[in-house]
């Protein structure tokens, strides 16, 4: 009986470490058309539409170059108004650079779980694709990569942090 009691009790205190010890907390809305949409609890709001960030151009071995990070909002991966310029701007670039190929990495905040956020960086990074092959860039010269919430850009736990890490960075594969 004893024996019983100590497994027992041992359950339960790794059961409720293990309940515990799940810091991030993902729920599923539906959103206004009925599909499924991703929403963390955590408590900040999502910033309003448009919120620019200051946008740095990407550098490569110091110097700057036409690329620049584009900006994303919360849980969100369609390309903002100030997203568009700043990927008008790589077009530009890619086109004056013709043998150039770029690496697009989609990026999140360190709200909702490791796959979620790898999915929505992946969305992030299709997604500026897409839109750069709308703008006439070979779709050979661009791959994506999704690091979700592994290399942030910001490590503070607030909105302004988390604005910069929603984002999809250009890197230069070959030029």
């Amino acid at each position: 009986m004893k024996r019983f009691l100590l497994v027992l009790i041992g359950v339960l205190v790794v059961g409720s470490l293990i309940s515990f010890g799940c810091a991030k907390k993902v729920e599923t809305a539906k959103d206004t058309k009925g599909a499924d949409e991703r929403v963390a609890s955590a408590p900040t709001p999502a910033p309003e539409q448009g919120t620019k960030v200051d946008a740095p151009l990407v550098k490569e071995s110091g110097v700057s170059t036409g690329l620049n990070d584009v900006y994303f909002d919360f849980d969100k991966s369609s390309i903002r108004d100030d997203a568009k310029s700043a990927l008008q701007s790589s077009a530009k670039w890619l086109s004056s650079n013709p043998k150039a190929k770029i690496k697009i990495e989609g990026h999140c905040d360190e709200r909702g779980t490791n796959e979620y956020n790898i999915a929505l960086g992946e969305k992030r990074a299709e997604a500026a694709k897409k839109y750069l092959i709308s703008l006439g860039v070979k779709a050979d010269r661009l791959s994506t990569i999704s690091y979700g919430e592994e290399k942030p850009q910001c490590k503070e736990q607030n909105e302004d942090c988390w604005q910069k890490n929603r984002r999809a960075h250009s890197t230069i594969v070959s030029k």
